[in-house]
């Protein structure tokens, strides 16, 4: 029997009962596009997270004093000399007031002040919209002059060049010299974009904030950043006499561990939904044991006139190869549907379609109908002529 006679005669027997096929399709069409549907969510998200990593620099390394006292604060002229080794590139240290009040004309906000140098902007990768950035001027004079991130800008001054105005911060007035471009929350959810920059002694003086806690440190390549955190590590070990007053953040090790982790967890998901396929393949099986026994008779007139064991074996295989088949297909369909709708309903979400993981699937449905069509179909194909002819 050629294959088209066998898929014609498998398409009439599905569509004759199209709610009992529709069902038992279902667990395949919920495991296929599960699986689509999740393996696109953990890559999407996977590089969501590379992307903010790759925004902020691989080669970018952040140094945090945990402790208490002056033991296990930062000193900046003692930073700032780490630029002198061919493993550092720049060195920004940074003090935070946070949630200072802003005013200007009769608009009063609360945003984060950022206390730093002339280096920061460079290395966490962000922009000078307008004006200028901060110069080693301001900050040997201490100068009382401030950058707008782009949400403070669209506060106070809307579309209005804010470049020369004066606000008062705290009690204190700033001229601004600049604002920035938007950036968007970085990996902690933070963002430039609500904070204003400041000279870092500035901001020690004029806000009454005590050491350095934290320094964002960048090397010339990402392999140098893990000569250059052995480097800073021995420092503070040997500065704070200890191994436990700081911690240092290294963006490429917590870009691999991230992705790591969202790979883990979406890989388990898939093995979740791939079960459901196992359960489909089940209903498959169980559907087709059924339509055995209500076409013995059939089996039993096809072999009396001729038909050979290999026929009815091959017959009720493909019909249970196009069950699975076509509910992979719908499942496909609707899983990469959903792959694209899901970002329009939540836009925080992103999604990658994988169209190797897609046909995978689609593959694995194919085979779950013929290991689970198998047996049907063997056991259909074992029925003797008389004793299926028998049979009520």
């Amino acid at each position: 029997m050629k294959v088209n006679e066998l898929l014609r005669m498998s398409l009439q027997t599905i569509v004759s009962s199209p709610l009992r096929t529709f069902l038992t399709m279902l667990g395949v069409i919920i495991g296929v596009s599960s699986v689509v549907t999740l393996v696109s969510i953990g890559q999407g998200t996977s590089e969501q997270i590379a992307k903010q990593y790759e925004n902020m620099g691989t080669n970018l390394l952040v140094v945090t004093a945990t402790g208490n006292g002056r033991a296990t604060q930062l000193d900046y002229n003692e930073l700032m000399n780490f630029e002198n080794f061919e493993e550092f590139k720049s060195i920004a240290p940074t003090m935070t007031k946070n949630g200072s009040n802003i005013k200007y004309d009769r608009t009063q906000e609360k945003y984060n002040v950022l206390g730093t140098n002339d280096r920061y902007l460079d290395i966490i990768k962000v922009k000078v919209d307008k004006g200028r950035n901060l110069s080693p001027t301001d900050l040997e004079f201490r100068s009382n002059v401030a950058i707008l991130g782009s949400e403070v800008a669209k506060t106070f001054f809307g579309t209005l060049d804010p470049v020369g105005e004066e606000i008062n911060i705290d009690g204190a007035v700033f001229s601004v010299i600049g604002t920035l471009e938007a950036k968007g929350s970085n990996i902690g959810g933070a963002s430039v974009d609500s904070s204003i920059i400041v000279p870092l002694e500035s901001a020690r003086r004029v806000f009454k904030l005590g050491q350095i806690r934290t320094t964002y440190v960048e090397a010339p390549t990402k392999e140098d950043i893990y000569k250059a955190q052995e480097t800073m590590k021995q420092y503070l070990t040997y500065k704070f006499k200890s191994d436990t007053g700081f911690v240092l953040t290294n963006q490429d090790e917590l870009l691999k561990a991230r992705t790591e982790a969202t790979n883990t967890l979406t890989n388990q998901l898939v093995a979740v939904a791939l079960i459901s396929l196992l359960v489909g393949g089940i209903g498959i099986m169980n559907i087709m044991l059924v339509t055995v026994s209500e076409r013995t008779r059939e089996i039993g007139i096809r072999k009396s006139i001729g038909a050979k064991r290999r026929n009815i074996l091959l017959q009720f295989l493909v019909e249970a190869v196009v069950i699975s088949g076509l509910g992979g297909l719908i499942g496909l369909g609707l899983g990469v549907g959903l792959s694209y709708a899901l970002p329009y309903f939540s836009p925080k979400q992103t999604t990658s379609l994988s169209f190797d993981i897609s046909l995978y699937a689609f593959l694995f449905s194919v085979l779950v109908g013929v290991i689970f069509g198998l047996y049907p179909a063997n056991k259909a194909s074992k029925l003797r002529p008389i004793d299926a002819l028998r049979s009520d």
